[in-house]
């Protein structure tokens, strides 16, 4: 019985050895580039102090709303093109040079729109160096085009090459950043590792892959525009929704308490990156055979894992904060197991969209589902500051905002009878 089990689960793997090892190699990358600086987060806060480590936070949270107007949803259309064309030249490159343009227009105005406002705010302005550093992140969102290797499902190639510029920056960090004033060299160094990757994923393209990039007439990129402005929508609604609250606490609380939000916010990194890039894994397999009791118990079994982690942190997430912080940043806990239940949406909502809206074309309930959880946010976000005024109402409403998410999607499935599919093998 048992070799017989063994022998199934070999099969099993051997069936699905891309989706695995894609799985495998995505999750390796968000572990790396969030954990990464987990890791050295007790050197970081010791060295640059809550203040200005809490200003790199608040930086990184502006700039994260122009990343996401560079990339413009782009993503996941061009993920699917590449993973219907992967054996087709001609499409995966005039694919990436269509991208590559669209993206570069959009670079012209990021970096319009973020000058006017960085010169205009006198808080930014008197810390230029610090936000442009930053904002020299985006560059790396045109010139890293990791949704090409995801679609190709080749998801190695960018982990090696962000463990590598990961590894030789440490020595530059514990070298170099030694009290508050070094907070630009930290910055800066997290900027060259990105730009780094990025110019070597270009080299892979340009001389392994023999894809030469091209600029594409305006014209010609419109399609893409139109096809990427639901993602665009979604995803705008969910970066503000949730860079608001880093944004917000530094406005009018301070830097410190933007960094404890940034502590609860690393607590549940590490549940978040193992489980949250399932969906985009299974996803390329999946959208050539789709099965409704296949997704039923996608998402049974996310929900069930969502719970667990839920779980977890509240049990073991004040060790985590003294071990990485001290008693003074213990606020972090709490704050923690509130953020806990966004690992439940992430997962919850993700399979909703990855297998029921996106097959099905129903782009409009995927940019819907983010204006809910966006608005929801802003009205229990008012209400909780009309009674009082702590970061616990920004935290207590980005949670119920993502319920309010499941609560929708539930809604339209049942109403519209979205799960109600032919299957393609029938």
């Amino acid at each position: 019985m048992i070799k017989k089990k063994l022998h199934g689960l070999a099969e099993l793997y051997r069936n699905n050895k891309k989706i695995a090892e894609n799985y495998l190699f995505m999750t390796i990358l968000q572990l790396l580039s969030s954990v990464f600086y987990v890791m050295i987060y007790p050197y970081l806060i010791h060295a640059l102090g809550s203040e200005k480590y809490g200003l790199y936070v608040f930086a990184t949270s502006i700039v994260t709303y122009f990343v996401t107007l560079v990339t413009y949803g782009f993503d996941f259309p061009a993920v699917r093109a590449i993973a219907e064309n992967s054996m087709d030249l001609s499409v995966k490159q005039y694919t990436l040079s269509c991208i590559f343009t669209a993206k570069l227009y959009l670079e012209f105005l990021a970096l319009i729109i973020f000058a006017t406002i960085v010169f205009s705010i006198p808080y930014l302005r008197e810390n230029w160096n610090i936000f442009f550093i930053c904002f020299a992140q985006t560059l790396s969102s045109i010139l890293f085009p990791q949704w090409y290797f995801q679609g190709i499902q080749r998801m190695k190639v960018v982990t090696y090459i962000q463990v590598t510029f990961k590894i030789l920056s440490l020595p530059f960090i514990f070298l170099l950043v030694k009290n508050p004033e070094h907070l630009w060299i930290f910055v800066l160094i997290v900027s060259l590792v990105n730009f780094l990757g990025a110019l070597t994923a270009s080299f892979i393209i340009r001389y392994k892959e023999k894809i030469n990039i091209q600029i594409i007439p305006f014209a010609e990129i419109t399609k893409w525009f139109k096809e990427a402005t639901p993602f665009f929508l979604s995803s705008s609604a969910s970066i503000i929704k949730e860079q608001s609250i880093a944004v917000i606490i530094g406005s009018f609380f301070g830097m410190k308490d933007v960094a404890i939000y940034d502590l609860a916010n690393k607590i549940i990194l590490l549940p978040r990156i193992l489980l949250v890039n399932i969906n985009g894994a299974i996803f390329p397999k999946i959208i050539t055979n789709i099965k409704t009791e296949q997704i039923k118990k996608i998402i049974k079994y996310e929900t069930m894992v969502g719970l667990l982690v839920i779980l977890a942190v509240a049990g073991f997430g004040k060790w985590i904060v003294l071990l990485m912080a001290n008693k003074n940043m213990l606020e972090a806990y709490p704050i923690a197991i509130i953020l806990s239940t966004t690992v439940l949406v992430w997962l919850v909502v993700g399979s909703y969209i990855s297998f029921i809206f996106v097959p099905q074309n129903k782009y409009k309930y995927v940019t819907n589902n983010q204006f809910v959880a966006l608005f929801s946010f802003v009205i229990y976000c008012s209400i909780g500051l009309l009674i009082t005024t702590d970061i616990y109402v920004l935290v207590f409403s980005i949670a119920l905002s993502g319920l309010t998410e499941i609560a929708y999607c539930n809604f339209i499935i049942f109403k519209k009878k979205l799960l109600l599919i032919k299957n393609n093998t029938e």
